[in-house]
């Protein structure tokens, strides 16, 4: 979708046009609940949070403005603080659920499940702050300035940050499968 296709989108969704809001849906859907099954405790719990973020969109698209990184950064930020109240109210700690690739045989499973099991374990060993950062940016696939909107950071400065978190995720990774 081009710019100009974006900005006409959302400036429908600002008229309440419900196509436009199902478009918006449709295109952010995958980041948004990809983001809040990182950070929550089950499917249910993110798929309540990506409701309850195209709730609070539709009250607010009215004060939206296009700054930054856009409409996509824009409802990842409520996304964000939606998943934040409901960690708040669950009182658990978001549960890691890394996605399996897709393999053949037995063997390749084995191996994948041990893989993603080692991935698991060496980003639980990093800060919540890490975490938070690499699920923004590889997760829900935002840019570094649509982080940098949610976090309330400079792009340069989330690219440094997701560099050093990279680089602790290899360490912690090397930690748990034995590898210098």
């Amino acid at each position: 979708m081009s710019e100009e296709e974006l900005h006409d989108l959302v400036e429908r969704a600002q008229r309440r046009d419900p196509d436009a809001w199902e478009a918006l849906y449709r295109r952010n859907y995958r980041g948004l609940f990809a983001y809040s099954r990182r950070r929550l405790f089950s499917d249910e719990a993110a798929d309540d949070a990506v409701s309850e973020t195209m709730t609070r969109a539709l009250v607010a698209i009215d004060r939206f403005r296009w700054k930054g990184a856009g409409v996509d950064a824009w409802l990842m930020g409520i996304a964000r603080l939606v998943v934040l109240e409901q960690q708040r109210s669950a009182l658990r700690r978001p549960v890691a659920g890394l996605p399996l690739p897709p393999v053949e045989g037995p063997l390749d499973q084995l191996v994948a499940a041990e893989q993603a099991g080692d991935v698991r374990q060496a980003f639980e060993k990093l800060s919540s702050e890490d975490q938070e950062l690499l699920e923004l940016r590889v997760v829900a696939g935002l840019s570094a300035e649509g982080v940098g909107e949610v976090l309330g950071k400079k792009p340069g400065a989330v690219r440094m940050a997701q560099t050093r978190a990279l680089s602790r995720l290899r360490v912690a990774l090397g930690g748990v499968t034995g590898a210098h």
